[in-house]
């Protein structure tokens, strides 16, 4: 399947096993973990940016770590739901990374995660600072989150 086409809906996976969702920023690389029931999504972590062979490397060994099954990768649309120059790079990092690991793989839409996640931090009273560190992980859970709501129903 190519880059392109892949979708939570046609995602093909065994009945039980963590998926890592995965918000693919130009510094960072927000990760989140699903339980294995596929139910709730938790921020893990956030990994910097450093280059491709590294970032791609350091993804692979958080989804062999916690034996994941799966990854969602949250894709930056432009608000018309059209590729931005942010989703050409998404999906340019995930041909590049197909190239080296075999694990399933889809794309769900990111539109306005990291904003809405910015507003429940703010709307919490939670720092500037304390937003800067998390929300890169939390912004990863919710787009995780979509999808596993968007496997439940399917």
């Amino acid at each position: 399947m190519s880059a392109a086409a892949m979708t939570v809906d046609s995602l093909v996976l065994p009945l039980k096993g963590r998926l890592i969702g995965v918000d693919l920023g130009t510094k960072t690389i927000g990760l989140a973990l699903s339980d294995v029931e596929r139910r709730i999504a938790t921020p893990l972590t956030t990994l910097k940016r450093i280059k491709f062979g590294r970032d791609a490397e350091a993804l692979a060994a958080k989804a062999a770590e916690f034996e994941a099954v799966g990854l969602v990768i949250g894709l930056p649309l432009a608000l018309d739901g059209k590729d931005s120059p942010r989703a050409q790079a998404t999906r340019a990092f995930v041909r590049e990374y197909l190239r080296l690991y075999a694990i399933p793989l889809a794309f769900w839409d990111e539109r306005m995660s990291t904003a809405a996640v910015e507003r429940d931090l703010i709307a919490n009273d939670v720092s500037r600072a304390k937003r800067a560190e998390v929300i890169d992980k939390m912004a990863a859970a919710y787009i995780l989150q979509g999808a596993l709501d968007r496997l439940t129903r399917r």
